[in-house]
């Protein structure tokens, strides 16, 4: 398909479901006029405010696919050469944790792909945002494993788990590599601790997944998190860091600022 015929596909596309989703209409012709105008940045960012909020705006196609799915297909990926890598990759996170809601989807193999497809490019998309992209890799394996009820013995948990444990190892040294002041690293530490942070509640110890989850804390934007999520963040971290060892006794506990900056 030539550079003309993919414009033309994604802007038919943009404009079919501004008409099929009425209530979703003036964010997909906002799409279509940025993708009209050029204007790769703002597309980029608009689409990743879009597919942020799937409560909100994940739909079906006409043909009954994942709409976030033909998004990316139709619109992002053609123009991927041209856009942010790490803004791609947590496009990409998105999509593919939207298909684990998605019925046909729920065993994860359509949701991998995307992010391994990705990964494919890795020498395009750089450090920060490959490293961003193996991490939400691991965390939605660790989300599928956890959704199945598999135990964690099995071959198959077991083999997942020690797949993730080596991507978090070979992780944290190209993370080390990232230096805090960069725009990215923020968004690429948060995404590594909270797949390493997620692996270490599965596996323990707890005084491990204390240290990640610390991390994940510092380096995360909290106001984005549900009143639920940080709720459960701060009972983990308490519980790890009574349970540890080597962590904190009670009062240190209840005084930690990780904690109190989870209040609310």
């Amino acid at each position: 398909m030539s550079a003309a015929e993919a414009a033309n596909a994604a802007i038919d596309h943009l404009e079919s479901m501004s008409t099929l989703q009425p209530d979703l209409s003036e964010q997909y012709q906002n799409l279509v006029n940025l993708y009209q105008k050029k204007l790769w940045h703002q597309l980029t960012m608009s689409t990743l405010e879009f597919v942020s909020v799937p409560s909100a705006t994940l739909r079906t196609t006409a043909e009954g696919i994942n709409s976030y799915h033909a998004l990316f297909e139709k619109v992002i990926l053609p123009i991927d050469k041209k856009i942010n890598q790490l803004n791609l990759a947590r496009i990409a996170s998105f999509v593919a944790f939207s298909l684990l809601d998605d019925p046909p989807y729920k065993d994860g193999v359509a949701a991998r792909s995307i992010l391994e497809n990705l990964l494919e490019k890795r020498d395009r998309l750089g450090p920060a945002a490959a490293l961003y992209a193996e991490a939400r890799l691991g965390l939605l394996g660790l989300t599928v494993l956890a959704r199945s009820g598999e135990a964690l013995t099995t071959e198959s948990s077991v083999k997942a788990l020690e797949s993730t444990k080596e991507a978090i190892t070979k992780g944290r040294s190209v993370l080390a590599e990232l230096a805090d002041t960069e725009s990215e690293a923020a968004i690429v530490h948060s995404a590594f601790y909270e797949t390493a942070m997620t692996y270490r509640k599965a596996v323990g110890p707890p005084e491990a997944y204390y240290r990640e989850a610390i991390q994940y804390v510092a380096y995360t934007n909290l106001s984005e998190l549900s009143q639920e999520e940080r709720y459960n963040i701060a009972t983990d971290l308490s519980l790890a860091a009574l349970t540890g060892e080597g962590v904190f006794n009670f009062g240190e506990v209840v005084a930690a600022p990780a904690l109190q900056c989870l209040e609310g």
